[in-house]
């Protein structure tokens, strides 16, 4: 496993973060996700809309108290290539990928 290994659908950062987020959990509430990330409301719609696409997050809305809200949770496949990614980070920062060249 190596570079080429490497997600480039979870690669950028503030997805990589929210993944990780969203490992452990059933779901996140959007503006929880917003706030531990530290970005706006329009830069995590589009991380979300691209991970959605890629069938790696899936989004719930219900109105809560008259007021819109989204849950954001990772699917089967997200999980699974969140765990694929970090494997292949843990590989490429130990120097084994370089030594398999």
């Amino acid at each position: 496993m190596g570079v080429e290994r490497l997600d480039p659908l979870i690669h950028p950062p503030a997805r990589l973060q929210l993944m990780a987020l969203l490992a452990d959990v059933s779901e996140m509430e959007f503006g929880t996700a917003r706030n531990v990330l530290g970005v706006s409301d329009s830069v995590l719609s589009k991380h979300l809309a691209q991970l959605s696409d890629g069938g790696y997050i899936e989004l719930r809305k219900a109105t809560v108290n008259t007021r819109q809200r989204t849950w954001i949770a990772a699917t089967g496949a997200g999980r699974k290539a969140f765990k694929n990614h970090v494997a292949a980070l843990q590989t490429l920062a130990s120097g084994r990928a370089l030594s398999q060249r």
